[in-house]
């Protein structure tokens, strides 16, 4: 098969798990499942549909003859026909009551909404054990105190593990917004040719009341709450549109963690996992490149425009049904779902290996803290009679006079050495750098770690305790 194109997708990123997920074994079973669901409705409801049939289909559901359905594809240029005789071949006395008054969208539609189902609940379970690493470093380095950035200048110092709050925060929002599109996943049941179900009221000889309870049966089948209560031949293509956009706001949260891991290793702070053998370099031999963060924010950016299809695709569908969604749907959505779930596989392996350079952390604070002190100074001084406006103007002057010392000439920050010179602050140098103790100047970062940790993820982690304790490893 080397002579062909691979999709990275498969072959280096996603998961063997989600790839079954996507892949013509779960498509065709899941067709002979609904097959089977429809005949057991259609006799349930009265139609001559014998036992003896039934059991004939369920025997054969898993064991798809694919090539008879390729060689029928190839004469009758329609995919779904083709499985129908393909299946009938192996089920002859059931041959005539597969697909009974169905439209090809029954299985199609059908299983496309039945697999987005079992993709968000696999992307769900590695979100959830994201969040759990993730949730430990915050705790391990809840009172590391650490430089922070806005604008990414040096400003007032949090710790590690508040930083990683911030990451799991936007983690916990994808995973309310997955678990509410989840909650509103339906079948669209079994509608006919422009969802009127006018071929069921000609086999059910205008029967409504038996009609109404088609798609109640085969959804509580199917493992589903409820089928769409109106529709085209199609489910609304706006469904695709919700499921892509919470694959899209994942994308966007890795994509947020993975610029941070990234400009926190070129300051030499914390560095995503590197392997013994791993070259970062095939020129500079000493380099440690952040690959794998730097393979998230790549994936990201491809699922976040990936998210652009379906809304095109929805906005544009004319009237009951239109085929222009068929082949964007078959590309992307599966290579959504296939991205993002090697990202939370990046994400998952990027975590649990982290390495924090608490000495490197402490030194770049320590450069900059004596700036951050400098408002409980003057607030001393002023308490001990100075006047506040002069006061903040003469730090200003300081500061200046320091950072100058910094950057044009490369020495060590003397802010604390100034201010102890002036008279004007009437303090020692002693003094001043008994001030310097960074966990003075981080404010409630470790309690609001603890609280949110406590109150927060620990709920989320015990309902889905039974899903933790995944790990990733990742391909190449």
């Amino acid at each position: 098969m080397n002579d062909r194109y691979q999709t990275p997708l498969a072959e280096r990123y996603a998961s063997k798990e989600m790839q079954y997920i996507f892949s013509p074994d779960m498509k065709f079973k899941t067709w002979r499942r609904l097959w089977i669901a429809l005949a057991e409705t259609e006799k349930e409801l009265g139609l001559d549909i014998t036992d003896e049939q039934i059991a004939e289909l369920k025997a054969h559901k898993d064991d798809i003859n694919y090539e008879d359905a390729k060689k029928r594809e190839k004469e009758v240029r329609h995919d779904v026909m083709s499985h129908v005789y393909a299946y009938g071949l192996q089920c002859p006395k059931a041959k005539g009551i597969i697909h009974l008054g169905a439209t090809s969208c029954y299985v199609g539609d059908n299983t496309d909404i039945i697999i987005m189902t079992e993709g968000l609940k696999l992307v769900r379970k590695k979100l959830v054990n994201v969040i759990n690493e993730l949730s430990k470093f915050a705790d391990k380095y809840k009172a590391q105190p650490t430089l922070a950035f806005t604008h990414f200048q040096p400003a007032q110092p949090t710790t590690v593990g508040k930083r990683a709050t911030l990451w799991l925060n936007e983690l916990v929002m994808d995973l309310e917004d997955l678990d509410y599109v989840l909650s509103t996943m339906k079948l669209l049941g079994c509608k006919g040719t422009t969802g009127t179900q006018a071929s069921f009221l000609e086999l059910f000889n205008g029967d409504h009341e038996k009609i109404k309870q088609i798609d109640k049966k085969i959804a509580q089948k199917m493992g589903f709450e409820a089928c769409h209560p109106v529709s085209g031949q199609t489910y609304s293509r706006k469904v695709d549109t919700r499921v892509l956009n919470i694959l899209a706001g994942i994308a966007a949260s890795a994509h947020k963690f993975s610029n941070d891991i990234r400009l926190l290793q070129h300051l030499k702070e914390i560095e995503e996992p590197f392997e013994k053998s791993q070259i970062g370099s095939s020129a500079m031999a000493y380099k440690r490149n952040p690959m794998r963060s730097e393979r998230m924010a790549s994936l990201a950016d491809y699922v976040i425009c990936d998210a652009l299809n379906p809304a095109i695709v929805s906005s544009t569908q004319w009237f009951e049904r239109t085929l222009d969604d068929s082949a964007n749907k078959r590309l992307s959505v599966p290579e959504g779902f296939l991205a993002v779930d090697g990202i939370l596989d990046l994400y998952l392996n990027v975590v649990d290996g982290l390495v924090v350079y608490d000495k490197v952390i402490n030194r770049r604070l320590m450069s900059e803290l004596p700036f951050m002190a400098t408002e409980n100074i003057m607030m001393d001084a002023v308490k001990a009679g100075g006047d506040r406006q002069e006061l903040h103007e003469r730090i200003r002057e300081l500061s200046m006079e320091a950072g100058k010392r910094v950057k044009q000439e490369g020495l060590d920050n003397n802010l604390l050495e100034l201010i102890a010179a002036d008279p004007m602050f009437n303090v020692t140098l002693e003094e001043l750098q008994a001030k310097l103790d960074p966990m003075k100047y981080v404010g409630r970062s470790k309690e609001q770690v603890e609280e949110y940790l406590a109150e927060v993820i620990q709920p989320i982690l015990a309902a889905s305790k039974d899903e933790l304790g995944m790990t990733a490893e990742i391909n190449v």
